[in-house]
């Protein structure tokens, strides 16, 4: 019973850990993609600092989690 648990959890946690490691993945790049729209523009537009701010602020949120959980590049 005890084992079932264990076995169980460790699952649990293996799943968001890779649920985690995809978000990050898939956060990085739409944070680069945003800078490189920012850096192609001929003028300041408001709108897309944000956008870039916002997508920054998503990736380095999932890295706090992510060190938080002493996840580790597996």
């Amino acid at each position: 019973m005890i084992k079932e648990a264990v076995s169980r959890k460790s699952k649990l946690k293996r799943i968001f850990d890779d649920r985690l490691r995809s978000l990050m993945t898939a956060t990085r790049d739409e944070w680069e993609q945003a800078k490189v729209i920012e850096n192609h523009l001929d003028d300041y537009d408001q709108e897309v600092f944000i956008r870039r701010k916002i997508t920054e602020s998503k990736h380095f949120y999932l890295y706090k989690e992510a060190k938080a959980r002493n996840l580790g590049r597996d």
